[in-house]
């Protein structure tokens, strides 16, 4: 509460109370503690799947759906969040041993290692490092909101396990491309999940399609519908689609969500936002 208020509440009750006949009063106000936001992962089973965009535009959908959201860049070795919502060269201030996260051009609060360190340079950290490093960008002060996504690395590393030991997430986003070989090791990361109890929210097949911008034909240079394929396979949701198209890589590096806009590739990221809002709905 602001010091402001907390004067003038303070006034209000010790002038009720002495209007009421008590002869003495004493006022003692206590913070209701708030509850900390729930943690959506976001992961995959391999690298180049399109997790990070996914991460990104999910987290924008859920904010223009109405649900008070933060994002963290767990990919401490590879980070991206900071290009994909045009935040590079921003810094997180600090409160003690907490930082405050940097609010991106879509009123999304974010932090990333990418806000640390300077551009382009290598992070060579062993495991440890990384996961104290996760703990720093999730332990933040986020202020007010109530669902933080959290974009992890690929695989199944020691950020992962850090972050179901001492982050233990509300649900997990598992993305994958239509092939067999990411399926394969998209399946791996929901075991992993499944493993730590962390339920499944469900599958995201990504460039799944291409339409061609000059002739207009569609062709699916990595298949099609193999993560809802896999999904029904491992009864688990299949969340929805994202095409690859030319126009979601353009605007990511340029640092221009598609969900932020307008248009097929902002209505497929709402479709998957909705089917994450039945599903925390539901679940929690």
């Amino acid at each position: 509460m602001e010091r402001l208020a907390r004067d003038k509440l303070d006034l209000a009750v010790r002038d009720a109370a002495k209007a009421a006949g008590a002869a003495e009063v004493r006022v003692g106000m206590t913070a209701e503690k708030r509850a900390a936001p729930l943690i959506l992962a976001v992961g995959s089973g391999k690298g180049g799947v399109g997790k990070s965009t996914l991460s990104t535009n999910l987290a924008v959908a859920l904010s223009r759906a109405g649900k008070k959201v933060g994002l963290v860049d767990a990919d401490i070795y590879g980070p991206s969040q900071a290009r994909l919502l045009a935040t590079e060269g921003m810094r997180p201030t600090a409160e003690g041993n907490k930082l405050h996260p940097v609010q991106s051009p879509w009123g999304l609060p974010l932090l990333s290692m990418g806000h640390l360190v300077q551009p382009g340079q290598a992070i060579a950290w062993r495991g440890p490092m990384a996961g104290n490093a996760l703990g720093q960008l999730t332990d933040a002060i986020w202020g007010d909101i109530d669902l933080l996504v959290v974009d992890l690395p690929p695989g199944t590393g020691d950020v992962q396990l850090t972050m179901l030991q001492k982050h233990k997430p509300a649900g997990a986003v598992i993305v994958s491309t239509p092939q067999d070989l990411a399926l394969m090791d998209a399946t791996r990361a929901v075991q992993l999940f499944e493993q730590a109890h962390v339920p499944i929210v469900g599958l995201v097949e990504n460039m799944a399609g291409y339409v061609c911008p000059h002739c207009g034909e569609e062709s699916d240079p990595f298949g099609q519908g193999g993560a809802e394929a896999a999904a029904r396979t491992m009864n688990l949701p299949f969340l929805g689609r994202i095409p690859l198209d030319l126009a979601i890589r353009q605007d990511s590096d340029a640092g221009r969500p598609p969900a932020a806009g307008e248009g097929p590739q902002a209505d497929a990221f709402a479709r998957i936002a909705q089917a994450v809002i039945a599903w925390l709905d539901a679940r929690v």
